[in-house]
């Protein structure tokens, strides 16, 4: 199971938010060019990197960074938030991404995202973002009238191949993940899960891999030593993630 340790960016910080509320924000970082080195120096492969100003309101606002980012790290740097045209994800591919992660606009806009997925294939991901059984978008901050289910429905026969599924009831609590639904999507759908959202211990980490999710994100936990990024590494077979 591959590992992406998460960086979330608002005005060039690492931050992170409860439940997705931007008015429950926590400062970790003031260099997240820092804090990613730091990961890739525990073992890391793979970053998950969210633009938060940008999933709020579009745009790239937080672009340079990114691209500084990807360049000193090394890491795989995959990259969401805002992300609502094809001239963003040429911004973010270009800027060394080696993934980018539509959210919003695969809800709102499916001929685009098929559009971009036939021209794009694996490069381009769907986040979905649950909020009481629906999607959501913007940022977490409005319902779409998509359930969960039908939406990962129609991403598998679009024929997207990854998908960021966060519970955000769990995301920044620290109180463990969504185990029963991890195990519903995987059961459910050929394509590659990735967890996100409350994933606080390494049992939880030991629980998805058993599950056998392609991969997991780990935020919150990090920040705040709940998990140590190398054990983590070395619990998923000890392998470069």
């Amino acid at each position: 199971m591959k590992l992406f340790p998460a960086i979330d960016i608002i005005e060039g910080c690492a931050v992170r938010l409860v439940k997705g509320d931007y008015a429950q924000k926590t400062v970790y970082s003031k260099e997240p060019v820092s804090v990613a080195k730091g990961f890739a120096e525990a073992g890391a492969t793979y970053l998950h990197l969210v633009d938060l100003e940008g999933a709020k309101n579009g745009g790239t606002p937080n672009l340079e960074i990114i691209r500084e980012i990807v360049k000193e790290s090394g890491l795989l740097v995959e990259v969401g938030g805002g992300i609502r045209s094809e001239e963003t994800i040429q911004k973010y591919l270009e800027a060394g991404a080696f993934r980018v992660i539509l959210g919003t606009a695969a809800v709102e806009n499916p001929d685009f995202l098929k559009d971009m997925v036939s021209k794009y294939a694996d490069k381009v991901a769907v986040g979905v973002d649950i909020k009481e059984g629906m999607v959501a978008v913007k940022g977490w901050t409005e319902l779409s009238q998509e359930s969960c289910f039908d939406f990962c429905e129609k991403l598998e026969k679009i024929g997207v191949k990854t998908i960021i599924c966060t519970d955000i009831s769990k995301d920044g609590l620290l109180a463990g993940t969504n185990l029963a639904l991890y195990h519903q999507l995987s059961e459910k759908f050929r394509v590659n899960f990735v967890a996100s959202g409350g994933v606080t211990t390494l049992a939880d980490i030991e629980q998805l891999q058993k599950i056998g999710l392609y991969g997991t994100i780990l935020g919150k936990a990090l920040y705040t030593g709940n998990i140590d990024l190398k054990s983590a590494i070395e619990l998923t077979k000890g392998e470069r993630q």
